[in-house]
């Protein structure tokens, strides 16, 4: 799964179940000051996210993700990451 592949699901992701407007959803878009994802939100997308990535996500990866695009860039360095052993 390729990023644009990503940044698809999470916009579909964030129109489902925030019910937030798809004009709004852009990868530059920051997650509290544009689209009103606050921390409550977030555990929550991060709950959403996890079958697209298949592995456990842990809440300090993302700590310093502030956009989409940094929602993406996250999730897809996850997703290829090697499993530890």
């Amino acid at each position: 799964m390729n990023k644009q592949d990503i940044f698809d699901r999470l916009s579909a992701t964030l129109q489902e179940c925030f019910e937030i407007d798809a004009e709004r959803i852009r990868p530059e878009a920051r997650l509290k000051e544009d689209l009103d994802i606050d921390s409550i939100d977030a555990v929550d997308l991060i709950v959403k996210l996890r079958p697209l990535v298949g592995k456990r996500l842990h809440p300090e990866t993302f700590k310093s993700v502030r956009t989409l695009q940094d929602v993406v860039d996250a999730l897809h360095t996850l997703m290829h990451a090697p499993d530890p052993s």
